[in-house]
């Protein structure tokens, strides 16, 4: 198929030829130095930039592709093989023989020329074009790859996210049942309610996770689930609260960002104290990045523990996913102490700021 006309790099490139043939006009007026340096310029634009528009615009006419298994050679969008010789002529053909005629024309000068300095001319726009002609198509080439190179990123970023939320779902389920087996041989009613609850939380946290993203206040909407399913079990001894202003609550999230780091305070935090305790939970945008922080008044624990211990698995696949998701550009901090609680932040570049 005929490649997509992009304006804005083929004025680019239009201003760097312009800029080739004032070189070029250069070298001509050492070569003919009585002319001056305004009609070798003259010249040297009237055959360069006819020359250019014939094949910058005829390759747009062109497969891009030698052939039907050439999928390589579609990328960057100029004809290869015997397609792109045929152009780079055809361009230098027009070039030299009505851009010699345009600049006669213009200067008023008649289009007959002795016959050396018609073939001197021919020779330095075949030499231009041909060198022209081989500095787009190898510029053209590297951004095609560079673009291929950032695309498989994209693509693996993504694969290691799913990847990764695929591990998370399976890890909170396993959580949540086993608090249901631990509270059915106390308490039947409330392994019932728990239950009834369980059911509308996974339809609603299990479709909403097949996403890559979803607004931050669904991600607030689950946390409040789970964590009145928590409080089934739990009772008086956990307390919460959420905070998320009304103008963060449509920015885009990777899914059960929070929820695990919410899950590790309960589980190893709250529930070992014989008193249970208080998470909260809120979101603000400081400067350019937007600070997620999950607070607990739990047992703690020393500095490296999380990440060597199964029991803080989603923590550490949180900040995979945060390091994943945003490039390098976000960060997960924990700051804990035995017997003082912990603190998770999670630090994300503000949606639509640059990097």
């Amino acid at each position: 198929m005929p490649t997509t006309m992009p304006t804005h790099d083929t004025l680019r490139r239009a201003l760097q030829v312009l800029a080739f043939c004032c070189v070029i006009a250069v070298f001509t007026t050492m070569i003919w130095p009585d002319t001056g340096y305004a009609r070798q310029l003259v010249y040297s634009v009237a055959i360069g930039m006819p020359t250019w528009a014939v094949i910058e615009f005829g390759r747009f006419l062109l497969p891009a592709g030698d052939g039907a298994g050439d999928a390589d050679s579609s990328r960057d969008g100029w004809p290869k093989g015997w397609r792109g010789v045929v152009l780079t002529a055809l361009g230098i053909a027009v070039g030299f023989f009505g851009g010699t005629r345009l600049a006669a024309l213009l200067l008023g000068q008649t289009a007959s020329h002795p016959r050396r300095d018609l073939l001197l001319t021919l020779l330095i726009t075949m030499a231009a074009g041909v060198v022209a002609s081989f500095y787009f198509h190898v510029r053209g080439r590297q951004a095609a790859l560079q673009a291929a190179i950032a695309a498989a990123e994209r693509d693996a970023s993504q694969a290691r996210l799913k990847l990764l939320q695929s591990q998370l779902e399976p890890h909170m389920l396993f959580n949540t049942l086993a608090n249901l087996r631990a509270l059915i041989g106390v308490d039947a009613a409330a392994a019932q309610q728990m239950l009834d609850r369980l059911d509308g939380y996974l339809r609603a946290t299990l479709s909403a996770s097949r996403a890559s993203t979803h607004p931050l206040s669904a991600e607030f909407e689950r946390l409040h689930d789970y964590l009145e399913l928590m409080a089934i079990r739990m009772g008086p001894r956990l307390q919460y609260r959420l905070e998320l202003p009304e103008a963060l609550r449509e920015l885009p999230v990777p899914p059960l960002l929070l929820q695990p780091l919410v899950e590790n305070a309960i589980r190893h935090g709250l529930e070992p104290q014989l008193h249970g305790g208080r998470i909260d939970v809120h979101a603000a945008r400081e400067g350019g990045v937007l600070r997620l922080t999950v607070c607990d008044t739990g047992g703690g624990f020393e500095a490296g523990e999380p990440t060597a211990r199964d029991g803080h698995f989603g923590l550490a696949q949180v900040t995979e996913r945060v390091l994943s998701a945003y490039g390098g550009r976000g960060h997960v901090d924990v700051q804990s102490q035995p017997g003082a609680g912990t603190t998770v932040r999670i630090t994300l570049p503000f949606p639509g700021d640059p990097p």
